[in-house]
């Protein structure tokens, strides 16, 4: 019996030893496959710990290696490690861009070269590219992607913006007025121009579109045709019409071939979801890299039908559809609406459409929106409103490649719990757990000791 309990006793030794090996083993290979392979899941809610498509775009367009410089403090009042919360920003961009570089330098060792970078405050970053720089004094990535993406242009453009005849204005903060819509192609590297034709012969050269937004008096013949000559040359426009009167335009909409159904869009889906029915919810697209995977729902207000009418110089689309089981009223918008057969047109109808032709061995692109409102200050915040029209001028200036960062909402940031919730957090993880765990415990304890 001694010699068996010997035995079976160097037995469980050889076996423990074996297991012990085996997972020493395990881990060493486990460590080197995860040296050698590199592989990340990200398993957060909403993504937020990798980079968005949109972002991968445009590091795909930085043609050259990036550097960003930190002027930071080791650590920061507020914020604590500031460099390792930069660290750890900056490495998602650099999974993707290898020769994305980083450095610090401490603004209270080196004050000199802080204050020659223009630095403000501290955890500032300095990003350069192609002789380039920019500054940015907070971290998220749709701020940082916005930097790279105004590195990313290689040219400064303008967006021309028609004036002189109560249009919107790109910098106006009236709720009519584009003011919000300004900002975000400014900070977005594109550069902002008023044209009032009484004190400009012409549309500047190195306009790289022109907007006509919602003019509300009649533009001078000469005028009118200052912008069909603009055209003619090839040149890039983008024309937000609303419900009224085309104010002298009608050529305009001939030289486009186009027509412009006069009255309003209703869209009763708009009332399901507690907006007025003269809102036009657009979530059906066309085929066009204005709209290549944007599925957001966009709301039109008060939007007018724009149909295309076929003709071999141009090549058209509709990029947007709205209405589906509305349609387009003639009549008084007081009261309670209703389709009428004999003076409405029946939905789905076109409220916005991109035409393309070439010109002088390019191609020309111009943009038609039959509502001025969706840019407008009041309704920029609608649905995605914003991310379309920064499509627009994207694909119009040519930067197709350069498409609007959908922001992520940070969802899995914080637990909320009840009351009852929280008090069986505790009960389970306090109590229950350890319980159990000193349970077995024992168990494998007695065990052993009868084994004895």
């Amino acid at each position: 019996m001694k010699i068996f309990n010997q035995t079976s006793r160097s037995t469980d030794r050889l076996q423990r030893g074996l297991f012990v090996a085996l997972l020493i083993v395990l881990v060493c290979l486990l460590g080197y496959i995860a040296v050698q392979v590199r592989f990340q899941w990200d398993v957060s809610q909403n993504g937020r710990n990798s980079l968005s498509e949109a972002s991968l775009s445009i590091l795909q367009n930085l043609q050259g290696p990036v550097h960003v410089t930190v002027y930071a403090t080791q650590q920061d009042a507020q914020l604590g490690d500031i460099r390792q919360i930069i660290s750890d920003f900056i490495a998602l961009y650099q999974r993707a861009k290898p020769d994305m570089s980083l450095s610090f330098i401490d603004p209270t060792e080196q004050p000199a070269l802080t204050q020659e970078a223009g630095v403000q405050m501290n955890g500032e970053m300095v990003i350069t590219f192609n002789q380039k720089r920019e500054h940015l004094t907070v971290v998220n990535e749709q701020a940082f992607s916005n930097v790279l993406m105004r590195l990313a242009r290689a040219e400064d453009k303008q967006i021309v913006s028609l004036q002189g005849h109560g249009e919107r204005k790109l910098d106006g903060h009236a709720n009519f007025d584009l003011g919000e819509f300004g900002k975000q192609l400014r900070a977005n590297g594109l550069g902002i121009q008023p044209l009032n034709f009484s004190n400009a012969d012409d549309v500047p050269t190195k306009a790289a579109v022109l907007m006509i937004a919602s003019p509300q008096v009649d533009l001078l013949p000469g005028e009118v045709d200052k912008i069909i000559n603009y055209v003619d040359r090839g040149s890039n426009l983008l024309w937000l019409v609303d419900q009224e009167s085309l104010r002298g335009l009608l050529p305009l909409t001939e030289k486009l071939r186009l027509t412009l159904t006069p009255g309003v869009v209703v869209d009763p889906r708009a009332k399901q979801l507690k907006a007025p029915m003269t809102f036009a919810l657009g979530a059906s697209y066309g085929q066009h890299p204005i709209t290549d995977g944007f599925d957001y729902i966009t709301v039109f207000p008060f939007a007018r039908q724009i149909t295309i009418n076929e003709n071999p110089e141009w090549r058209s689309v509709s990029l947007v559809e709205a209405a589906q089981q509305g349609w387009v009223e003639s009549g008084d918008l007081e009261g309670d609406i209703a389709f009428d057969h004999e003076m409405d047109v029946a939905g789905p109808v076109s409220i916005a459409v991109a035409l393309t032709r070439t010109v002088q061995d390019r191609e020309q692109r111009i943009v038609v929106v039959g509502s001025g409102h969706f840019l407008a200050n009041t309704y920029l915040g609608n649905g995605s409103n914003l991310d379309f029209g920064m499509n627009l001028i994207n694909w119009l200036a040519g930067d197709e490649a350069l498409m609007v960062i959908q922001p992520r909402a940070t969802r899995d940031n914080q637990l909320v719990f009840t009351e009852f919730e929280l008090s069986l957090v505790v009960i389970i993880f306090l109590i229950i757990i350890p319980m159990l765990l000193m349970a077995s415990g024992l168990a494998i304890w007695w065990q052993r000791r009868k084994s004895l």
